[in-house]
């Protein structure tokens, strides 16, 4: 009996299990702030000259003007990419993208996106993503990694031409960017809809277990 007692004992005083470390929680939510701003603030740039036939309304829009919206954005923008840069090194450097998003196989995405549509897909373990998870955070890395360098080359499209010429031209830039920020919203939208559906896993990005 006093094994077993003392076995409950050390399970019940047991530390909880680390999700996300404290780095990996920290530069979530910077960059989440980073992005909103961006995002809110991009919008009233596009409204200044729009490429498609519509124009975001000016309530979830930041700046109030194109010039007020720049400053935002700008501002923004160096905190994203200041941030978004240390990311990636301890990403790299930790290993963690190596353990977290590989390996990716289709195989793998396709039975995971049907026990998703079914609802039969399996969160217990919140240190480890399956591969719908790995593919969603990879494929929004990679449109993070495109949506700075086009906004770069419509920043600075004579300073920066060679970057321009990687998009085409200055125009082909812009909708670039443009469509890189759609993925995003629509990858920020799927994100905190899954956050809701297991709040176990938004627990653990605000204290790490």
């Amino acid at each position: 009996m006093s094994s077993v007692a003392a076995a409950d004992s050390h399970t019940a005083t047991a530390p909880a299990k680390v999700i996300q470390p404290a780095w990996v929680r920290a530069m979530h939510w910077t960059n989440a702030f980073a992005m909103v701003l961006m995002i809110m603030s991009g919008w009233q740039i596009y409204n200044a000259s729009p490429l498609f036939g519509f124009t975001f309304s000016h309530s979830i829009t930041l700046g109030g003007w194109l010039g007020g919206a720049l400053l935002w954005h700008f501002a923004a923008m160096w905190l994203l990419m200041v941030n978004g840069l240390l990311y990636l090194a301890m990403g790299f450097a930790t290993g963690r993208f190596r353990k977290k998003l590989l390996p990716i196989t289709p195989g793998g995405v396709i039975s995971d996106v049907k026990a998703a549509l079914t609802f039969r897909l399996a969160h217990d373990d919140l240190s480890t993503y399956n591969y719908v998870q790995k593919l969603l955070y990879a494929g929004i890395i990679a449109v993070g990694v495109v949506i700075v360098l086009s906004g770069l080359s419509i920043w600075k499209p004579v300073q920066l031409h060679w970057l321009v010429v990687l998009f085409g031209d200055y125009a082909y830039a812009r909708y670039v960017h443009f469509f890189c920020m759609a993925a995003i919203c629509a990858f920020l939208i799927v994100h905190v809809l899954l956050a809701l559906l297991v709040p176990k896993s938004l627990r653990a990005m605000i204290i790490g277990r």
